[in-house]
């Protein structure tokens, strides 16, 4: 029959964990993990440690900190992806100030009809600049 570790070596064994990784495994830090909790055990798996290891360390599941190991890359690789504007984005933005303006000329016209539908007077012209 094994012996249960006393609550003395119990603390021996997480200060021991603290220390090494800087991030504390007691049961209570088991529930959620803040992204910079996560970020940091990430760092360690990208620094060499082995999955195993740092999952039984921190009483993580190692398909766990294989999904936040993936998140974390995918999150890195999408930051660096960056686009140098060219001419297409000119263009984009100068169509899309013409439909903003085509638009409004469109809802004017549908008031202008609805008022002289009911056999109202027009509203009064605004000349164009």
């Amino acid at each position: 029959m094994g012996r249960k570790p006393s609550a003395r070596a119990a603390r021996a064994a997480t200060e021991r964990r603290r220390s090494r990784s800087g991030v504390a495994a007691t049961a209570a830090d088991r529930g959620r993990w803040s992204s910079k909790r996560k970020g940091e055990v990430v760092l360690r798996l990208l620094k060499g440690e082995t999955l195993d290891a740092v999952s039984r360390e921190l009483g993580v599941s190692t398909q766990r900190l294989s999904q936040w190991r993936t998140d974390f890359l995918g999150g890195g690789q999408s930051a660096l992806k960056t686009r140098e504007p060219d001419q297409r984005d000119e263009e984009v933005r100068d169509l899309r100030a013409k439909v903003g303006e085509l638009t409004m000329d469109n809802e004017l016209l549908y008031q202008k009809i609805e008022r002289m539908e009911a056999d109202l007077p027009p509203a009064p012209w605004r000349r164009k600049r």
